[in-house]
């Protein structure tokens, strides 16, 4: 079935280029005298820019029946994936962060960070912030895993696939920073390296979710769980940016484990049909498409 995921130049571009329209307008009016008079506006089109690539993936599968029945069957596919994978979906970002924090008062920072804050470091216009957190990764993750990574996928193994997905993520995040009061506008004003953090953090983070999303048999629900809980637990706890450096560096490090460990399944070019990916004889996993 994932050689019918076919146009990922055209999925792509409209994915950047509705989203970017629209952000960038929302940027170039949170800069103006006037701003607050038109939050509602700002607001509706960063929402409306969130929209764009479910749309446009929305569009791709309506035109297969085949694939349409793909995306839906795959949102609730548990039975032939090994409970683990979902265990470590939820489980992975708030652990990462909560041992990042801990190290972090190694180099002197506050045990404060482990305070439930209550209130978020950024603004989103009109929404609640733990509105856009929450439905941010839906959003997206309905896009990315329902069409955007098996475009890529049935021309690429997955470590490419995920480099560049990550690649483009990054730049695809862009235009938020230059919204004013947005997360990533705030990561700008705290600092240059926090921006830079987090675009490398996409790297790890890209690469941990599509292990797990061909692991379980790519199951949208588990992207989606790995990406909510990011987002929820790195803003819920009153966190230090540098500890997002140290969680960082530990995804990395556990990127790399899996990497060496499971050689085959990243670097696997071909994509048996039937099948998600054949693992190494050694790690003796192999799992079967919905």
């Amino acid at each position: 079935m994932i050689e019918k995921y076919r146009h990922p130049l055209r999925f792509y571009f409209y994915s950047a280029l509705i989203p970017w329209s629209f952000w960038l307008l929302a940027a170039y009016m949170s800069h103006q005298a006037n701003a607050s008079d038109h939050m509602v506006v700002i607001s509706v089109l960063g929402l409306a820019g969130l929209c764009g690539p479910m749309l446009i993936a929305g569009f791709l599968l309506l035109k297969d029946k085949a694939l349409l029945a793909d995306v839906t069957g795959r949102w609730f596919n548990f039975r032939a994936s090994k409970p683990v994978y979902f265990m470590i979906a939820i489980g992975l970002m708030p652990t990462s962060i909560i041992v990042a924090m801990a190290i972090s008062l190694l180099f002197g920072h506050s045990i404060n960070q482990f305070v439930i804050s209550g209130h978020a470091t950024f603004s989103s216009g009109v929404f609640p912030v733990w509105f856009i957190l929450v439905i941010a990764p839906v959003l997206e993750e309905v896009a990315w895993h329902s069409y955007g990574t098996d475009c890529l996928r049935q021309k690429f193994n997955v470590f490419y696939t995920s480099i560049l997905f990550a690649i483009y993520w990054a730049l695809w995040h862009v235009p938020l920073a230059l919204i004013k009061g947005y997360y990533h506008s705030h990561l700008v004003v705290e600092g240059v390296i926090y921006g830079i953090n987090f675009l490398i953090s996409i790297f790890p983070f890209v690469l941990l979710m599509n292990w797990l999303y061909y692991k379980t048999n790519r199951n949208i629900l588990v992207a989606v769980a790995l990406h909510l809980t990011a987002n929820v637990f790195n803003e819920i706890f009153a966190t230090h940016p540098d500890s997002k450096i140290i969680q960082t560096v530990l995804l990395t490090l556990l990127v790399i484990y899996l990497i060496i460990k499971d050689r085959t399944f990243f670097f696997n070019q071909e994509f048996t049909p039937g099948l998600t990916e054949v693992d190494s004889k050694d790690n003796n996993h192999v799992s079967r498409l919905v």
